[in-house]
């Protein structure tokens, strides 16, 4: 593990960063990948970060969001997406965005847009991604543990590739 990351996991699980990550995170990270033509984002030097856009799920304008994701080992193009919203109460306006049109999101990774698939998981599926993703961050316990609504899993696949 990265020095500091034990760290930043345990700063990350607070309440006080529940509050102010969601409102400079992603203008940082939308900033950075903006100025750096898509080749970086300020996140992902602790996760593995995309850029997800998607229409939105009742205005239909594009809506473009940066998010900490987790490649799924052995694909070249299918990532897991988790809903944690940081803990906070409601699921992220994003996660809706995917649910109304899971066959119109672009990802930008590294640099490349890539257009997906979204499938929300569930069942036994969940619970296994939902393993990993514990393993992969493990905050995402406690942001989970502050909220009543289960954290939604998405797997994006790149579309016309098969699902692994």
């Amino acid at each position: 593990m990265a020095p500091g990351v034990r760290l930043i996991q345990k700063v990350s699980s607070t309440r006080a960063f529940a509050k102010v990550a969601p409102h400079v995170v992603p203008a940082m990270d939308r900033a950075v990948h903006r100025l750096t033509r898509g080749k970086v984002l300020l996140s992902s030097r602790m996760l593995p970060g995309l850029i997800l856009t998607v229409p939105g799920a009742r205005s239909g304008q594009l809506r473009t969001t940066p998010l900490a994701c987790m490649p799924v080992k052995g694909t070249e193009r299918s990532w897991i997406l988790v809903g944690s919203n940081f803990g906070r109460t409601g699921h992220p306006a994003w996660t809706a965005n995917l649910l109304a049109g899971p066959d119109k999101a672009v990802v930008n990774w590294q640099g490349r847009d890539v257009p997906v698939r979204a499938t929300l998981l569930a069942g036994e599926e969940r619970e296994e991604v939902w393993r990993a993703a514990l393993k992969f961050w493990p905050p995402y316990a406690t942001y989970q543990a502050r909220v009543e609504r289960e954290i939604r899993l998405f797997r994006l696949c790149e579309r016309g590739g098969a699902a692994p």
